[in-house]
């Protein structure tokens, strides 16, 4: 067992927030699972989406740490959905289930690709109010794996693992991202053969985002300055897809930031979902108090990017407030 399922905050994460399996296909074996916490009065919750290889449990710092601020968090896990259109109607359904109008979404990695395209498909009726995009991509095509793509389905489990870890670092890191890999990989050997094969088949199916349609959508975009499994030129081409969106820089995190740095990223989540407090579409309690000082985290526009060493001592200073 990783040292993260192990430590006292998971522990009391799986205490205190129950897992629920929503069945809204009932040709479907395979349920939503679903953790959902904060106030229930809150109708425009912040909704979390994982990368390919982490389940909905990938968020509980987040689940945790921001609804003690009175936010409303779910963070869901996606049955075996093979196309891109239907899992966008899918979540549709889902979010109709739970009585969601629109939503905000937090996607990282493939998780963030699937919530700029369900952004996309609903544009004409939306149901997306913000984006923050963890290491994320918009054109799927940077895995260069479009032949392979369509026999993910026939693949056995331990190649399509093997696939997957391909990507994780291999070399020797700082004690907390090593922690929040080891978590990562402890969640992919539960994935079943299905789920794995699914979402390779929607990570890497030729498929691109269309920017255009996503112009009245707040977006942030969060990215690491260390080793992370995009390249440079991915994440270029993110930032040139909005280049209005805000940015929120790390200077260290790995791929999975959410994990190994918890309460630097709940800050800037905070700080992207404050400006809708005021909103019919906050993801709070009206009565809920906001964390200070979260004007000292760096969140820059598009066209601007500040001082690598002075965003994360900017953003330390700040993250006392969630710790």
């Amino acid at each position: 067992m990783s040292a993260l399922s192990r430590s006292e905050e998971y522990t009391s994460f799986r205490r205190s927030i129950p897992l629920q399996r929503l069945t809204l296909d009932p040709n479907s074996e395979h349920p939503w699972l679903v953790y959902d916490t904060g106030p229930k009065s809150v109708r425009c919750p912040l909704i979390c989406l994982a990368p390919a290889s982490g389940t909905a449990d990938t968020f509980y710092k987040q689940l945790l740490g921001l609804s003690a601020y009175g936010y409303r968090v779910v963070a869901v896990d996606y049955p075996p959905i093979w196309k891109h259109d239907e899992w966008c109607r899918s979540f549709r359904q889902l979010l109709d289930h739970l009585q969601f109008d629109k939503v905000h979404i937090f996607g990282a990695s493939l998780g963030g690709f699937l919530a700029q395209k369900f952004a996309e498909y609903t544009y004409k009726s939306p149901r997306v109010e913000s984006l923050f995009l963890c290491n994320a991509f918009s054109d799927t095509t940077v895995f260069r794996r479009k032949v392979s793509s369509t026999f993910f389905w026939a693949m056995p489990s331990f190649v399509l693992k093997r696939m997957i870890l391909s990507n994780m670092p291999s070399h020797e890191t700082e004690p907390l991202i090593t922690d929040s890999t080891d978590f990562i990989v402890e969640r992919l050997e539960n994935l079943e053969r299905s789920q794995l094969a699914s979402r390779m088949t929607l990570n890497c199916t030729s498929a691109y985002v269309e920017p255009q349609k996503l112009r009245d959508v707040s977006i942030t975009i969060m990215d690491v300055f260390d080793d992370s499994a995009l390249t440079a030129s991915v994440k270029e081409d993110l930032y040139k897809c909005y280049p209005n969106a805000k940015r929120a820089h790390l200077k260290s995190g790995g791929n999975f930031p959410y994990l190994s740095r918890g309460s630097e990223v709940n800050m800037h989540l905070n700080l992207h979902l404050r400006v809708f407090d005021d909103t019919k579409y906050r993801a709070k309690h009206a009565d809920a108090k906001t964390p200070e000082p979260c004007d000292d985290v760096d969140v820059s526009d598009g066209e601007e990017d500040g001082e690598e060493d002075g965003e994360t001592e900017q953003a330390e200073a700040a993250v006392a407030a969630f710790s």
